[in-house]
């Protein structure tokens, strides 16, 4: 691993392309190192986790909506084009519209896979792009393979090094240069287009965190899906000969020196120097609940802790949850967004509620990706009592332990303080979620599987399901043109959208 050391220069300083963090990016990309065994099989894990999500969110009105835009952008003569989850695999579209819609299948219920440092972000998001790519070009498993490592393997350097919410900047601008990447490992293409690709979709996918701020809306789902068509996009620009801004990290007017710390700035980003493999992928993890992941160790504690405050949740007077910064500001109270605490908010919203959620995993002892986030359950009596009680609290030690680079420090959990109404206290604490590698259960590829089958229960049939299965773990062995088998189509019909738009 080499750490590149990333500031600011001024116009007249030169910064010759080897030694911007964009070129260095791009040589990772077109370094031809081979796949491991462990990082194939995350890979596959991957895959599967993607595909359950997206199977449950087939019917939602953001995955409806991206699915009709797509129909309406079919592939040009001579190119095969790329499936969209929900339909037969002989129904083709061109590929950027492929990765719009099943980039927001796979984002609609926040339920896949997180990496968090200095950045957050939903590594799992640069797979859409790159299999719809793949499929689009004829490609086999062995590249989709190689692609989607790079995708992982930058994704997880700039969020170690670059924080971009603190500076309000959505995480989507991590995601662009990393799919852009992925695609050039997948295309095999020179160091120098995979440069212009990287700089095109940083420059076009910086955007503001207003997307996950107050009323959240379904722009959420739909924001890394554009990040992922937009990265397609850049690398087809590039192909063509067509430049980017430069150095566009760098640059006296660049993302770092005006969008984030300023013309002082000092990064560094750690990657794979030539020949090392890429392994970023298993520095990652996904989620056992449908929830923002720093809720992950929380519902298990309310699960964990509901049991000993008893069934009458009535007597708590006041529950206190002592936690990172980032789960203060973001989920919590810190966010001083009273949406957070409103019955009728969208579930957006509420999925990024840490008091919401731990009210109703306390009172069910349960997390369920569509019941827990019902009308119903929102505007519940007790749970309207309960949810107001529920505050949190920044603990420097957690977010000590957020931060912290050593695996068995780092944590996303908190300490709970639960007073009772005669003065009693009732204190818990989980530092990571029981799925977590270093969790009580931590997920292999059983779970991999068996949170694919939930999920896509009453969607698929079981003979469906084992079809999509037997292709995603034999992914490695997929031949040119035979990954249109990465795909489902429901038991049912399918909703279609009654308004109409633009195309």
């Amino acid at each position: 691993m080499i750490e590149h050391k990333v500031r600011v220069y001024r116009s007249e300083e030169r910064l010759a392309r080897e030694d911007q963090l964009a070129w260095k990016i791009a040589a990772v990309a077109s370094d031809p190192v081979e796949v491991t065994p462990e990082v194939t099989e995350m890979v596959i894990n991957r895959v599967i986790d993607n595909a359950g999500v997206a199977a449950a969110s087939l019917n939602r009105g953001p995955v409806i909506a991206a699915r009709d835009q797509a129909l309406r952008h079919t592939p040009p003569s001579g190119r095969a084009g790329a499936t969209v989850f929900g339909l037969a695999p002989g129904t083709r579209v061109s590929p950027e519209w492929a990765a719009w819609a099943n980039g927001v299948a796979v984002r609609e219920l926040d339920f896949h896979d997180t990496f968090l440092a200095a950045e957050y972000s939903h590594p799992g998001d640069n797979i859409p792009p790159i299999l719809a790519a793949a499929q689009h070009v004829g490609l086999g498993g062995a590249e989709l393979l190689r692609g989607i490592a790079t995708g992982y393997e930058i994704q997880v350097a700039l969020v170690r090094g670059i924080s971009l919410h603190t500076h309000k900047i959505d995480h989507i601008a991590h995601l662009g240069p990393s799919a852009a990447a992925g695609l050039g490992t997948l295309l095999g293409l020179p160091t120098e287009t995979i440069y212009q690709a990287v700089g095109q979709a940083l420059h076009t996918t910086t955007t503001t965190r207003q997307s996950r701020k107050g009323e959240i809306s379904s722009w959420k789902a739909y924001a890394p899906a554009f990040a992922g068509k937009i990265a397609i996009e850049a690398v087809d620009r590039a192909m063509r000969g067509e430049g980017a801004p430069s150095p566009i990290y760098e640059g006296e007017d660049g993302v770092i020196a005006w969008l984030l710390d300023g013309p002082r700035a000092q990064y560094v980003v750690g990657l794979p120097g030539p020949g090392e493999p890429k392994r970023g992928i298993l520095d990652t993890y996904t989620k056992e609940h449908s929830a923002e992941y720093q809720s992950q160790a929380l519902i298990d504690l309310a699960r964990r802790l509901g049991p000993r405050l008893g069934a009458d949740l009535a007597t708590v007077r006041s529950i206190v949850i002592h936690t990172s910064h980032h789960t203060h500001h973001v989920i919590g109270s810190g966010a001083n967004d009273p949406q957070k605490y409103d019955p009728t908010a969208s579930r957006e919203t509420l999925d990024h509620s840490i008091p919401y959620i731990f009210a109703v995993a306390l009172q069910d002892l349960d997390w369920h990706h569509e019941r827990s986030y019902s009308p119903e359950r929102a505007t519940r009596p007790d749970t309207v009592e309960l949810w107001p009680k529920i505050t949190t609290v920044e603990d420097p030690e957690w977010t000590r332990r957020y931060h912290a680079t050593d695996p068995a420090q780092k944590a996303f959990g908190g300490r709970v303080v639960v007073t009772l109404a005669e003065g009693s206290v009732v204190e818990d604490e989980i530092a990571v979620a029981d799925a977590h590698p270093l969790g009580a259960r931590p997920f292999g590829r059983a779970e991999y599987v068996a949170k694919f089958r939930r999920l896509a229960a009453g969607v698929l049939t079981t003979e469906k399901q084992d079809r999509f299965l037997d292709a995603a773990v034999r992914l490695p062995e997929l031949g040119a043109g035979e990954l249109g088998a990465l795909t489902f189509v429901p038991a049912g019909p399918l909703p279609t959208r009654s308004a109409d738009g633009l195309f």
